[in-house]
């Protein structure tokens, strides 16, 4: 199980939105380098980047912020946010980003994914993010009448790396992961599952190590992280610990 701490990225700054909404955001750092290098120096494996206004102009915005952020870590990192195109595509993955997330775009040009997957073999993720089940794109400002499961499907034989299942009512809420809607999703498709939205604490952690979460690559945090709720120390110690358990 990998922990995977989020920066949500909004005006150059390291924020956390409640329930999607950009008018509800929380500035938590300026320094969103800064901010990865703490990561980094806590013991994380990974970094999650999302460029909230990028998700919004359907374009990079937050580019700066970054390219900042891959000189200043040595972690893989995978970015999403208004990447809707293969030269965006790829010109993050020349910059260094390990995949990108594509989410949008998913919903209105599988062929890109497929494309995208094809040209560049375990580098590209999709993020699917669910309103009340169904499947929410454009920064999460429309909901289609997707089904997440139905979406998921469609890029079961695509080479798809990972898929990242939020719930965004629960998003930036601290009321805990949607394990159930997760494990359903996950258990439906071969393509491995992160499950993100609403991780509130070491319950969330302790619950991601069950067995029956095993199917799951990991899980994003971020207010719980930001606001002590999660002690990043105690959480990544928890996940060693049931590493060498499992052998």
């Amino acid at each position: 199980m990998i922990l995977f701490p989020a920066i949500d990225l909004k005006d150059g700054q390291c924020v956390r939105l409640e329930l999607g909404e950009m008018q509800r955001a929380t500035v938590f750092n300026d320094d969103p380098a800064a901010q990865a290098r703490a990561f980094e120096e806590a013991g994380f494996e990974w970094l999650h980047l999302v460029d909230l206004n990028g998700a919004f102009a359907g374009r990079p915005v937050n580019a700066d912020a970054v390219r900042a952020i891959l000189d200043a870590v040595s972690l893989p990192v995978q970015l999403g946010g208004g990447i809707r195109d293969m030269a965006t595509i790829e010109h993050w993955l020349d910059q260094g980003v390990r995949r990108v997330i594509l989410g949008t775009v998913a919903v209105r040009d599988p062929e890109l994914v497929r494309q995208a997957c094809r040209a560049f073999e375990g580098r590209i993720a999709v993020g699917i993010d669910a309103k009340g089940g169904k499947v929410a794109v454009q920064g999460w400002a429309e909901t289609s009448d997707l089904d997440v499961i139905e979406l998921a499907k469609r890029f079961e034989d695509a080479g798809v790396a990972v898929i990242i299942h939020t719930d965004i009512d629960r998003d930036g809420v601290l009321k805990g992961l949607n394990i159930d809607a997760t494990l359903q999703l996950a258990n439906a498709i071969s393509i491995p599952v992160i499950a993100s939205g609403g991780l509130a604490g070491m319950e969330d952690i302790e619950r991601l190590l069950e067995p029956d979460c095993a199917i799951l690559e990991g899980a994003i945090s971020g207010r719980a992280l930001y606001d002590g709720r999660l002690d990043a120390a105690a959480a990544l110690a928890r996940i060693r610990e049931a590493r060498q358990q499992a052998g």
